[in-house]
């Protein structure tokens, strides 16, 4: 379905940013360059401080191209340096009938936005988005996107591993809103560092809106680059998906809480085998894992055979640190009342 031009709908996009210099010319260029008229779309970047040359190359781009696009292209200071505050930072700021979030750290594809205006007035949700490939630029990096583009990685997360069919989903990445969402339920929750749009699109769906997923809205992440890194963005996930728990009372998918179970059975399991003295008890639950892991991460390197000899450890680093940073969660927050949830 293609709309005609005279009901195309104004189109905000808004990029939260902070120290992203090697992909902000990939990210803001590629939302320079979609295929939606220019006068009907804005671009917000919203600047966490940026400590590297992320705002001296944005502000290059923006001049370079804003002639020939006639797109405005705003930059905005985010003095709390996360991306819920960035978010509704530009959300003031955003005159668009249409909201895109776009990060830093992705591409959108050419036809990205007008694919999202198409898809809202076709199916009348509140937000669509579609899969994300996620890729790296490195042997470590190409085996991380691997790692969490599976259902051994990552469940059965949609927009991850991606759907042959359109339908309804209980999130998406880089979604596209209908601007009276936010006038309805509100803005990105400021207290959570990760899982902010996790939470509002929980938030969403559990005030009657509906998010669809397309195959044909296509976009591209940049993956974390070492296994460290990797650990330290899924201890954030596991630790705030709690919050994310807490605030809506309700838990979005029962997959958010396979990770915790399983490093509470696995510290259950050895703490058993040393009280006990029975070696098999204390390797029970890790065998079993290391098991399913080898298979898993076997199956998955038919794909790419560069990446084998890694695929355990990425696999193993982002079930462990998300499961770990939960426990953490739950015990950081034990005393949260239900009544914050809102």
């Amino acid at each position: 379905m293609t709309i005609e031009r005279i009901t195309l709908p104004r189109v905000s996009v808004i990029m939260p940013i902070r120290n992203e210099e090697r992909f902000i010319a990939r990210s803001l260029g590629a939302v320079l360059e979609q295929e939606y008229p220019a006068e009907l779309l804005e671009v917000l970047l919203v600047d966490g401080m940026s400590t590297d040359e992320t705002r001296t190359v944005a502000h290059r781009i923006a001049a370079e191209q804003s002639s020939d696009h006639h797109m405005p292209v705003t930059l905005l200071d985010n003095p709390a340096q996360h991306v819920s505050a960035a978010f509704n930072r530009g959300l003031r700021e955003a005159r668009g009938e249409i909201v895109i979030i776009v990060g830093g750290h992705c591409e959108i594809a050419p036809d990205y936005v007008r694919r999202c205006v198409e898809t809202l007035e076709r199916t009348g949700a509140a937000c669509v988005g579609g899969p994300m490939q996620t890729i790296g630029e490195t042997g470590v990096a190409r085996t991380i996107a691997l790692a969490q583009s599976t259902p051994f990685g990552v469940g059965g997360v949609a927009f991850r591993i991606g759907r042959a069919q359109p339908g309804y989903v209980d999130t998406v990445a880089f979604g596209a809103y209908r601007r009276e969402v936010f006038d309805r339920i509100g803005g990105f929750d400021e207290e959570l560092v990760r899982n902010q749009d996790d939470e509002f699109n929980f938030r969403l769906t559990q005030s009657g809106g509906k998010i669809w997923l397309d195959p044909t809205i296509g976009s591209r992440y940049y993956s974390r680059a070492s296994l460290r890194g990797l650990w330290r963005q899924y201890y954030q996930y596991g630790f705030y998906k709690v919050l994310v728990i807490q605030k809506r009372g309700a838990v979005p998918s029962w997959r958010h809480l396979v990770p915790g179970a399983f490093v509470l059975a696995l510290l259950a399991s050895l703490l058993l085998g040393f009280v006990t003295r029975r070696p098999l008890l204390a390797a029970s639950v890790a065998g079993s894992y290391a098991a399913a892991n080898l298979v898993a991460s076997a199956l998955t390197a038919r794909e790419d055979p560069r990446a084998l000899p890694l695929l355990p450890a990425a696999f193993a680093t982002m079930h462990l640190a998300y499961g770990l940073g939960f426990l953490m969660g739950v015990w950081r927050w034990r005393k949260l009342s239900s009544s914050t949830a809102r």
